[in-house]
């Protein structure tokens, strides 16, 4: 019974002659059954019973149709397992039919039913042929993205891997659009992979199908089907060994293994590819033995053997056998040279020649002496032998710290062997050195802009100009200016480090940027001097302008009073506070005035007093120059100081009945006031010198007048910016003694200010003046 068709059973009574005739009973007959045109050929269309009344043979059913070209099969025959008389008749559909209710809705088909001595029973069966279903993309399609399958590198050729529409409509057609696949689609909707598989080597493939489907009525759908190959699970046939050498001696008989080869993988055979009919050798297909097919003489073979998956040929590896057949020698190999020493430049390409050994034994040809490199491992990475040729195996690459850790030499040993027994071995020492090549040009910074101030001193670092080189040493260059230094350009740069440095004035005014010319010369970077290369650079200078600004002290002028102190010490007497410009040098502190007698010096911006043994109480009018800026742009001011220095007291002479008397002193009164007239500072200076002269002179007049007593004075500076008035009184003190006689008085001492000895009672302290 088809997916849309009904069965009807036709019952068959057929009455043997002479006997009782049973009427035929068919309740399902004339019978109507429906069809799809979407029904697929082979689908069975209906089923009908024939019951007969003997068992001896099935019936005759044959099938006629009113229609010509009807697309069913002949009737088929079976019996009913459970009744011997019974018998089922199918019909089904042809091979490669196609219904098309347009054309034909409707057949008629007669069934002609004899069984064996029973008339023939004839009856009617329609079968109508319904329109099918209208092919919608959306329903056979739902989702508009494509579909993804993945399959493994290692499936067998022609493996179903997709099927387009799992339950196919009937009269559908499937055919790629894009034919640079290797897949294959089928009539059915089938998805096929290629005839040859995979080509399992290979990483994950992918294959991108556009199928189209089309019915009967020319609807049509398309989709996009992505096939994604995955490298196969399974392990793949590789050699462990891929490259094998064998020495046996000659004489060797037939049919004995001379080596065995072996492979990694699943279901692994063995065959020999070269030579192609071998003569001397036989591998065996599953265990990889290789054993001599007869005697074998002194000789050299070389075989070339695949190892592959006997399922998957594709599958496959090849290795080397190199079978050596030495005959007896009892003389060791001679070599010429029999030391190799040789200097050899960075650039020899791969593969290139070093030496070529031509050694002989006392029995055999070159072709019986086997020759290996022995060494460390940087050694044999580099070279390789080829037969009696040493070789470059890989770049020898001077500029690289690994070859300077190798000191750029190499040393190795070759070993010349030659064949039979015992094995005699001839060993060459070697030893390579590699020499620079300079194959790179400097290249200059990828910056080379600075900046410095104009008022920057001589000798004062600008910047560094950092060149680099791709040859080893990286660091190996020297630096040049071009042109030289000189008042276009006030600099110069270091040979070895190149600092530029200024060596002139600079001035913004006139330039505001310098450009120079630096040259970057590479050496020992070859062994040829004339092979050094270079390169030019521009380098920029910018200059950056810097105010005049002069030094600024807080106050200029400065009264200062201090007690000495004892001689050959140092008395801090006062801190200057001054600050230049934010980019100035440091200021430097200078007495340019009124120190005649050395008794201050300045220590970095303090002013130091020295007291002397004797110390004269009249002030000192000190001038102090404050440098700042630097080169040619230094910038000064002046600080007047007028420092009063008060002798030290007196001690009365030590003794049980003494006392000590300190000498009154008058403070320094100073005025300052402020004029309408500001006079600049030197003309202040000069004129409070010129006032300090003047009282000193009135004063060692008064003094050599009157050594008895000592009047007071005053000392007054005016001056248009300050004025300094200054009255001293020197109070004499007089004794008083108890009674008139002198003897009362017990002490005798000199009065350091006046110069006078006098007489003292060590009780009272009074003292009388001698």
């Amino acid at each position: 019974m088809g997916m849309h068709g009904h069965l009807t059973f036709l019952l068959l009574s057929l009455c043997a002659p002479g006997t009782f005739v049973r009427a035929t009973v068919l309740p399902d007959l004339p019978r109507v059954v429906t069809l799809s045109e979407d029904t697929v050929p082979g689908t069975r269309v209906a089923e009908v019973t024939v019951s007969c009344s003997n068992s001896s043979s099935s019936p005759n059913v044959t099938l006629h149709s009113i229609e010509p070209e009807h697309p069913f099969n002949s009737i088929a025959i079976s019996s009913d397992p459970t009744d011997a008389t019974t018998f089922r008749a199918e019909v089904t559909l042809r091979a490669g039919a196609e219904l098309d209710a347009r054309r034909v809705n409707q057949y008629t088909l007669i069934l002609r039913a004899a069984c064996p001595g029973e008339d023939e029973v004839e009856e009617r069966l329609f079968v109508r042929v319904t329109a099918g279903h209208v092919l919608r993309c959306d329903t056979l399609f739902a989702s508009p993205e494509a579909d993804v399958v993945q399959v493994l590198a290692d499936v067998a050729p022609r493996t179903p891997l997709y099927v387009v529409l799992p339950q196919p409509l009937g009269g559908l057609t499937f055919r790629l659009r894009n034919h640079n696949t290797p897949l294959t689609l089928t009539h059915r909707g089938l998805v096929l992979a290629p005839d040859n598989g995979f080509d399992p080597s290979k990483d994950t493939q992918t294959f991108l199908l556009d199928i189209e489907v089309m019915d009967r009525h020319g609807h049509n759908c398309s989709r996009a089907l992505r096939v994604e190959v995955l490298p196969s699970r399974r392990p793949r046939v590789t050699f462990p060994e891929p490259h094998r050498a064998v020495t046996v001696t000659e004489g060797i008989g037939p049919r004995e293994v001379v080596t065995q080869v072996h492979a990694r993988g699943d279901n692994v055979r063995y065959a020999i590819l070269a030579p192609v009919a071998p003569v001397l050798f036989a591998i065996d297909e599953e265990t990889g033995e290789i054993r001599s097919t007869r005697r074998l003489p002194a000789s050299r073979a070389h075989l070339l053997v695949r190892a592959y998956n006997a399922l998957h040929p594709a599958d496959h590896a090849t290795a080397t056998v190199n079978v050596t057949v030495q005959g007896t020698d009892r003389l060791a190999p001679r070599c010429v040279p029999a030391v190799f020493v040789s200097q050899v430049p960075e650039t020899m390409s791969p593969g290139s020649t070093l030496v070529t050994l031509r050694c002989t034994g006392s029995t055999s040809t070159d072709g019986c002496l086997h020759y290996a490199l022995e060494g460390p491992p940087s050694s044999l990475s580099h070279f390789c032998m080829e037969g009696p040729q040493l070789k470059v195996n890989t770049t020898l690459d001077y500029d690289s710290e690994a070859m300077a850790a190798l000191g750029f030499q190499f040393t190795a040993t070759i070993v010349v062997t030659v064949g039979g027994q015992p094995r005699q071995s001839t060993r060459v020492p070697v030893l390579v050195t590699v020499t620079p090549v300079n194959e790179f040009r400097p290249a200059c910074p990828s910056s080379a802009t600075f900046t410095v101030p104009e008022t920057a001193a001589f000798g004062s670092v600008v910047g560094r100009v950092a060149g680099t080189d791709r040859d080893y040493p990286q660091d190996s260059l020297e630096y040049s200016l071009e042109g030289g230094p000189g008042p276009a350009q006030p600099f110069s740069i270091d040979r070895r480090t190149g600092e530029i440095r200024v060596v002139g004035a600079l001035h913004s005014q006139q330039h505001k940027s310098y450009r120079l010319a630096v040259r970057l010369t590479d050496t020992h970077h070859d062994l040829d001097p004339r092979k050094r290369q270079s390169r030019v650079c521009d380098v920029s200078v910018r200059l950056q302008a810097v105010p005049d600004q002069l030094p600024e002290c807080t106050p200029e002028v400065q009264e200062l009073r201090i007690t000495a102190g004892s001689p050959g010490s140092r008395q801090p007497v006062t801190r200057l506070l001054c600050h230049g410009g934010p980019d100035s040098a440091p200021l430097t502190y200078t007495i340019v005035g009124g120190n005649e007698d050395g008794r201050f010096r300045m220590e970095g911006n303090t002013l130091v007093y020295l007291p002397a043994a004797r110390a004269e109480p009249q002030p000192s009018v000190l001038l102090v120059e404050v440098g700042g800026g630097s080169g040619g742009r230094r910038r000064s001011s002046l600080v007047a100081l007028v420092v009063q220095v008060t002798p030290r007291s007196t001690p009365v002479p030590a003794s049980t009945a003494t006392q000590r008397t300190t000498l009154q002193k008058e403070p320094l009164v100073v005025l300052r006031t402020e004029a309408a007239w500001h006079p600049p500072a030197w003309f202040v200076a000069v004129l409070t010198i010129s006032g300090v002269l003047l009282l000193a002179t009135l004063g060692c007049t008064a003094r050599s007048l009157l050594c008895s007593k000592r009047a007071p004075g005053k000392l007054f500076l005016a001056k248009s910016s300050w004025g300094v008035v200054e009255h001293g009184r020197d109070k004499e003190e007089q004794g008083h003694p108890h009674a008139s006689s002198p003897g009362q008085l017990d002490g005798h001492a000199q009065d350091p200010r006046a110069g006078r000895d006098y007489l003292f009672r060590s009780v009272t302290g009074a003292r009388r003046w001698i």
